[in-house]
């Protein structure tokens, strides 16, 4: 798994020092901790939220089709940005063919699919028949509503700033 990964999912960067050694079961662990973190926290955390912020687009435009004006513009173009502008502005938006497909791609990325699986769940039957799956399953299982439980205390601590926390990677959605 983890030559191919390296030499052939990211042949680019095959021979750079930080790739992990798998050579230990616990080297696994690490590596595995670290696929299941970026293909389910993190996916959420980045993905789902990005309709929500992005997707007004004067918000956070994708391109600027001109340059907005700097802190020292030039005589011309500082008279022309007074002047009018929301002219001005408009021109550094994308254009609306690109705001829309922009904002298309960012809506199915966002999108929760309605036969959507969420971590720790639903343990699949044929694992459900192994005792020792089954109980590494249970234990997981508790230890994501221990964590959902400490979102939830820490959301509703008025003491604390930015609680309001990220809804879309609440794990009962």
């Amino acid at each position: 798994m983890g030559t191919e990964i390296r030499t052939v999912g990211h042949g680019d960067k095959k021979d750079e020092p930080w790739w992990p050694e798998l050579k230990t079961p616990d080297d696994l662990i690490g590596i595995l901790t670290i696929i299941i973190w970026v293909a389910s926290g993190f996916h959420a955390a980045v993905n789902f939220g990005q309709f929500d912020y992005g997707g007004y687009f004067p918000n956070r435009p994708t391109i600027a089709r001109t340059q907005l004006p700097t802190e020292d513009p030039n005589g011309e173009e500082k008279n022309r940005f007074l002047d009018r502008p929301e002219e001005f502005l408009l021109e550094c938006f994308p254009s609306q063919l690109q705001a829309a497909s922009f904002t298309a791609v960012q809506d199915i990325l966002s999108t929760h699919s309605p036969d959507e699986e969420y971590i720790g769940e639903q343990i699949q039957p044929y694992w459900a028949e192994d005792k020792v799956i089954k109980s590494a399953f249970e234990r997981f299982n508790g230890q994501i509503k221990m964590i959902e439980g400490i979102i939830d205390a820490r959301n509703a601590d008025t003491e604390l700033m930015n609680r309001t926390g990220l809804d879309w990677c609440h794990t009962s959605f």
